[in-house]
């Protein structure tokens, strides 16, 4: 029985609480009471099974966001008179953040989930799902200029908001449509049935009068794939496609091929098609599959570690391959640029891009990512994925910090690569193969963040023994400039030389929670200026530190360089606040081509960044700053 009564009580009592989370999740009222009007009626469709279980919301929640999700097409609360400032505000914040960390905060707060469920229902594993937590809610605290422990007041102001904003059908009119429903779907299934009946009578007769039999070849597992009717309409029509690829073992990387190119005991831990547990598998993985519609796949992983309990020791090298098939030529180039992103921009927390290079002369594409993460344990990861033809492989080498992460791991591992694309280039629909010497070049890293032009978290170092992750705060026109010294005090607002700055943009990082100075930050800015006027406003900062007479202040110039259309000088400056107190600064300026940038970083004692590694990222700030677009475009 559907029990009426109880999925009354059920649409009274969830209404609310759904329409508050879609609306904070996609700010358009209209579309969140539709959605989650209509996420109802499908729950009065099933509901004989809902009924069933102890948390029917769990299920229903989940099919409302998505329909209030796919149905908004703006964020409209900003022309709702309804809705006070502070909402707005909140509002506001909350669209800012990713969906993933908008989902996590809603989850928290405003469906007090579990973490273990809340991770569940936004499709990560639980260490994801805290860092994108701990993300959203630093973001939020920011944004709002909130403590963290502020934050649920905002969002039962939300909740507040809207208390009889919507009027609701009467829960006989959502079991009427839900029976409707029903109703469609049995008479369209009976409809479809009864017609491939008759059409299919009338056709299994053929010319020669000759009547079909029962008689066909014994099915073989692994020789045939259903066909999807809805976006294989060859397959439903019975046009016979070649086979789809496949994956065997012996394409994979063996134990042999860990030893020939790392140190230690090598074994193979494990062999599976990754369809068990959550898939993530690899560094920063966000999906099971780069390409979710494949057509094979395999994971195996690796280890050094000797003794019964191999699995749980850190001090080991580790390894891991995940091998994709996919339909076609062009789907591989997409599961390629998938991976390709998972790594590149990683949204994991405490993870830094240590490296990228191009691996020569394996497969049709090529790439190498070298990461490195001080969560515990601190690791260092040498990634290089390669495409051929219809095959994407990844290959992963996890050492202790420091370990194997210089420039004879990254060789090392770009003919781990090599050799893993040896294997599948024999395959059927394989492409370029590998070769047994391929080199290891160096590249700019891959667009990261919201803003590809600027440093983004995944750039920054560990400070000290601090475990925190960096968090930026959002790009901003600078009004002011807090990545100037006291020497320079350098503008990118108005004009330079009567050109104007086009396409500038500040921003501050910060470790939220680390109980350092509130004057500890990294500022960059940046932007765009014609002509010579970016080369000249370099060269105006290396004059202004190079005669500085700012008082109590020392300045030691530790590198400068130009490079065809590059410029990069850095200076660190100690300013004699007290005569028992100095503090620090670094500061760079750099261009690249057209696009110029200030990076300033106030440290909270001399051992939270050396000259050498200010300098490194100062240069990584210069390879993204050619992204930046030119004088007047953006």
């Amino acid at each position: 029985m559907r029990d009426p009564e109880k999925f009354d009580d059920f649409y009274k009592d969830a209404r609310e609480r759904l329409l508050v989370q879609t609306f904070a999740l996609t700010g358009d009222l209209a579309a969140s009471r539709r959605a989650v009007r209509d996420a109802f009626v499908v729950a009065w469709h099933h509901w004989r099974k809902l009924s069933l279980l102890d948390d029917p919301e769990s299920v229903v929640r989940p099919h409302a966001w998505r329909l209030a999700q796919r149905r908004h097409t703006a964020r409209v609360w900003h022309r709702d008179k309804n809705i006070g400032t502070e909402v707005k505000a909140t509002l506001d914040a909350l669209g800012k953040l990713s969906v993933s960390q908008r989902r996590t905060m809603i989850l928290t707060q405003l469906a007090a989930v579990s973490m273990p469920q809340m991770a569940r229902e936004v499709g990560v594993t639980l260490e994801v799902a805290q860092n994108e937590l701990q993300h959203a809610a630093t973001q939020l605290s920011l944004q709002l200029d909130l403590p963290a422990s502020a934050l649920r007041p905002r969002f039962d102001d939300v909740s507040a908001s809207l208390v009889d904003a919507v009027r609701w059908p009467r829960p006989s009119i959502i079991r009427r449509a839900g029976a409707a429903r029903r109703r469609t779907h049995t008479g369209v299934g009976v409809a479809v049935a009864v017609t491939a009946l008759v059409v299919s009578g009338s056709l299994l007769v053929d010319s020669a009068g000759a009547r079909p039999t029962l008689d066909r070849p014994a099915f073989t597992e692994g020789t045939a794939v259903l066909p999807d009717p809805d976006t294989d309409t060859d397959a439903a029509a019975g046009v016979t496609d070649p086979p789809p690829p496949t994956l065997t073992e012996t394409s994979m990387l063996g134990a042999a091929d860990l030893k020939a190119r790392f140190d230690g005991r090598w074994s193979i831990l494990d062999t599976s098609g990754n369809d068990e547990g959550t898939g993530l598998v690899l560094p920063c993985q966000l999906e099971r599959y780069a390409d979710p519609r494949g057509a094979a796949a395999l994971v195996r992983t690796f280890t050094t570690a000797t003794g019964k309990k191999k699995r749980a020791q850190t001090d080991a090298v580790q390894a891991t391959q995940l091998t994709e098939a996919s339909s076609s030529t062009n789907r591989a180039k997409r599961a390629f640029r998938t991976a390709s992103t998972w790594f590149g921009d990683c949204t994991q927390g405490r993870v830094q891009l240590l490296a990228t290079a191009t691996p020569k002369k394996v497969g049709d594409q090529s790439l190498q990512i070298v990461l490195e993460s001080w969560g515990n344990p601190q690791r260092s990861h040498v990634i290089s994925l390669a495409r051929t033809g219809v095959y994407t492989t990844t290959t992963v080498v996890s050492s202790p910090l420091g370990d194997n992460d210089g420039a004879a791991a990254r060789t090392a591992a770009g003919r781990l690569l090599s050799g893993a694309v040896q294997k599948l280039c024999s395959l059927p629909d394989a492409g370029a193969c590998g070769t047994k010497k391929a080199g290891v070049v160096l590249r700019d890293p891959l667009p990261a963040g919201a803003t590809p032009s600027m440093l983004s978290e995944i750039d920054l170092p560990q400070i000290g023994s601090i475990k925190k992750p960096w968090v930026g705060t959002e790009p901003r026109k600078p009004v002011t400039n807090d990545a100037a010294s006291s020497c320079d005090t350098t503008s990118f607002r108005g004009k330079f030389r009567d050109r104007a700055f086009t396409n500038n943009a500040t921003r501050t990082f910060v470790i939220p929670g680390a109980k350092l100075p509130t004057e500890f930050g990294l500022t960059q800015t940046v932007g765009s200026l014609p002509g010579g006027r970016a080369e000249a406003l370099v060269e105006a900062v290396r004059g202004a530190l190079g005669g500085c007479d700012a008082l109590n202040t020392e300045v030691d110039r530790v590198m400068g360089a130009d490079v065809r259309d590059t410029s990069l000088s850095v200076w660190r400056l100690a300013v004699e606040v007290t005569d028992s107190r100095t503090v620090i600064f670094y500061m760079a300026i750099m261009r690249n081509g057209t696009a110029v940038s200030q990076l300033g970083f106030l440290p909270s004692s001399s051992g939270d960044l050396t000259s050498p590694e200010f300098v490194a990222l100062a240069q990584r700030a210069q390879d993204r700053l050619a992204q930046l677009p030119k004088p007047g475009k953006g």
